[in-house]
């Protein structure tokens, strides 16, 4: 049967905000995937001064470019120690596309002009957009703030329509922000909107499919906002947001389903607090 505390988080119209907002993010991750792999692959793979290269082909090259990404001696055959390059830190570990959040990607186009056909412009405004939501205090969004999300997610998409799987993905995006995800306990009550991704919810076991499907969507969208935090917290080149890291913990902590998915990770926090 569908956890109650996942019932009362659903009811939070601004939590289930930032949740649908956050799975966008990653419907749009998945969808950028192909196209970043096939405008990479073929990108100065015979040049020999590879430093040189990424910071020709950099955007803006004043800006700071995260060496400690990369593994240079597999610059001449890896393409992705290239893009790294120009990701936000914290991507030594990632060997391809489909390991990045949107926040690398996104970057990644924004900063490296082998992405020149997308303007820059709407990316840096998904990347701001992205960063409040994943900063989130409460893990709260308004309407007003989903509403120009959604219409910048929109205009970000628009610049895909030459790629085919982009199409699908500007569909799932639409159907994500249109969705209610309200569920009831008891399985029985029916929701405002009556699928899912075209799912009829129309029994318990649907109901509790449904349910298991947001808990995952949920947790991967909280497994990057605490993968994020924590690796702030352990860069002696960042300030730790140890205010936000707080707020996690006990948001993660009041939730006993939550609590007991990241029970590691939040040790990990209350190791941290420990030590101030």
């Amino acid at each position: 049967m569908v956890g109650e505390e996942l019932a009362v988080r659903l009811n939070d119209k601004e939590y289930k905000n930032w949740l649908k907002a956050g799975r966008c993010l990653l419907i749009l991750k998945d969808g950028l995937h192909p196209f970043i792999t096939d405008h990479l692959s073929s990108a100065c793979r015979v040049c020999s001064e590879w430093q040189t290269v990424i910071l020709k082909h950099h955007r803006q090259p004043d800006s700071t470019v995260n060496w400690d990404n990369c593994f240079p001696p597999n610059w001449r055959t890896d393409h992705w120690e290239l893009a790294k390059a120009y990701m936000p830190r914290g991507q030594g570990k990632v060997k391809g596309a489909d390991q990045c959040d949107a926040s690398a990607l996104l970057n990644l186009i924004n900063y490296c002009d082998c992405f020149c056909s997308v303007d820059p412009k709407f990316v840096r405004e998904v990347i701001r957009f992205r960063n409040e939501l994943m900063h989130s205090y409460e893990f709260r969004v308004t309407d007003e703030w989903m509403r120009q999300y959604q219409t910048t997610v929109k205009k970000l998409v628009r610049q895909f329509r030459h790629v085919p799987q982009m199409a699908k993905v500007g569909q799932q995006i639409e159907e994500m922000l249109s969705v209610d995800l309200s569920i009831c306990v008891s399985g029985l009550d029916q929701m405002d909107s009556t699928t899912l991704y075209g799912i009829e919810c129309d029994s318990v076991s649907q109901w509790e499919a449904s349910a298991d499907l947001i808990c995952q969507w949920e947790a991967e969208l909280l497994q990057e906002s605490l993968q994020e935090l924590l690796h702030a917290a352990d860069d002696d080149t960042k300030t730790p947001d140890t205010e936000q890291l707080k707020r996690l913990g006990g948001f993660l902590q009041t939730n006993r389903d939550l609590s007991e998915r990241f029970s590691e990770e939040l040790r990990t926090i209350n190791s941290l607090e420990a030590g101030e």
